[in-house]
């Protein structure tokens, strides 16, 4: 087994949430599995380990993709926004931090510091990135792809804990196929994590949240340039916060039982449930990415084999498997253990009863998927098909307090009645508002416990 208790990794914990108890003959399993991590850093450190920063922090490298398609000097404010929030951004980094800047169009091409090698930041590495920042300008297409593929080559090029992306694009990825993007991001899976973002109103919603869904980062609008630096700058401190990559949860199910889904369900809706990678008997590993101190909820479907009254069964086991050097066997990290049962009883009271996390991120998982049916009813023209749409979700959000949803689905419809759903689709809607509510539909609130 490897030695967590000398590593800077963060503590887990897996909590488990759910009605256990089944009618006579019932098979389906719902369960909240929440995660932890809490005090990484130097946590338990004596000296700094093989290929760890020199302060005992997590090593890591960034690599940083910046849109310099033509569509980025109109208007002009825009590439230069962008060239300030790259400086920002730059500026955020740990020293010892390896990066690299990318200037993307339809081809990929290095910007600093070249030469197919990472810089590690210091006062002399960041000051030469700001200066060479000055050569980005505006020409050409876009190929997300081809900066994708570069940045996972510089990008393995550094012996690291943690590999990040941070990409900025303003327009469609019309210099390649949908299928190339697709075999770029499967190639890239689990290589690095990355966080997309679109500035402006011209580019697809769908193909920056495909980016960061498949590199398990986040994806947002930044609808005026301006506002960019300010959100790459939060960014990268997250992504400086981040102690451990490669962390997956591990589901067991004895003989039997069946996985019908695994989905992240806080802080945002993710279906993790055809990444599955087998783990042995009975076993599958889900990525979750990379962590730092942070907690996140998962949503586990399960159907067990139906059995009689007074019958209890182990229905799933829940465990984190965190990389370490040395452990190439995937060993469950300490303390992580979490178990979901099946009771089967005649009380119907206690059979019918809905656990309150189970049916909460449930209404945010249907939450997500009816903005998006809505908004694409209303893309269509099928005014009553939207209406019904964005009215369920107004509901929901009402109902479940996301506050900050509510007030993106105002701005696309007038409510009459939250509490029933009734609204009226607004006849003018500023696109910025709509590609807001479409990048932001999977933001949950978390479960009030």
């Amino acid at each position: 087994m490897a030695d967590f208790a000398k590593s800077n990794v963060p503590r887990f914990s897996v909590d488990v949430y759910q009605n256990a108890y089944l009618p006579e003959g019932g098979t389906e399993v719902d369960a909240i599995v929440t995660v932890t991590a809490t005090g990484g850093g130097t946590t338990g450190r004596a000296v700094p380990a093989s290929g760890d920063a020199p302060d005992g922090r997590p090593s890591a490298a960034v690599a940083l993709m910046v849109d310099c398609s033509g569509s980025m000097d109109h208007p002009a404010a825009k590439m230069r926004s962008a060239r300030e929030a790259t400086a920002a951004a730059i500026d955020t980094l740990r020293d010892g931090t390896h990066f690299a800047v990318i200037d993307g169009t339809h081809l990929a091409k290095e910007v600093y510091p070249g030469g197919g090698r990472l810089a590690v930041a210091d006062a002399v590495t960041r000051d030469q990135a700001r200066r060479a920042l000055r050569r980005l300008s505006a020409g050409g297409g876009t190929a997300i792809g081809t900066w994708l593929r570069l940045a996972d080559r510089l990008l393995s090029t550094a012996d690291v804990t943690i590999r990040h992306g941070i990409l900025l694009t303003d327009g469609r990825n019309e210099h390649e196929s949908p299928q190339d993007l697709r075999a770029t991001l499967e190639a890239c899976a689990g290589r690095f994590t990355c966080d997309a973002r679109g500035v402006g109103t011209d580019w697809d919603v769908k193909e920056v949240t495909a980016v960061a869904t498949a590199l398990l980062g986040t994806a947002d609008i930044v609808a005026d340039p301006a506002d960019l630096a300010d959100d790459f700058t939060r960014m990268m401190e997250t992504a400086m916060g981040k102690e451990v990559a490669g962390v997956s949860l591990r589901v067991w199910t004895p003989a039997g039982a069946t996985i019908r889904f695994v989905k992240q369900v806080a802080p945002s809706v993710a279906d993790l449930t055809a990444r599955r990678v087998d783990a042995g008997a009975r076993a599958g590993d889900y990525p979750t990415g990379s962590w730092g101190d942070e907690s996140r909820d998962y949503h586990l479907g399960l159907t067990v084999p139906p059995a009689g009254l007074g019958r209890e069964m182990l229905a799933a086991r829940v465990s984190l498997v965190v990389p370490r050097p040395g452990d190439t066997t995937g060993t469950p990290h300490p303390g992580t253990q979490g178990l979901v049962r099946a009771v089967w009883t005649d009380d119907m009271a206690a059979s019918t009863a809905i656990s309150p996390q189970v049916a909460h991120y449930t209404g945010q998982a249907e939450l997500a998927q009816v903005i998006q049916k809505g908004l694409d009813l209303r893309k269509a023209g099928d005014i009553d098909g939207a209406t019904a749409k964005l009215g369920r979700a107004v509901q929901l959000a009402s109902a479940s307090g996301n506050a900050d949803t509510a007030k993106l689905l105002a701005k696309v419809v007038d409510v009459v009645d939250a509490a029933t759903g009734t609204v009226r689709l607004k006849t003018r809607v500023a696109e910025a508002d709509e590609m807001t509510l479409e990048t932001r539909s999977t933001k949950t609130v978390r479960v009030k416990k």
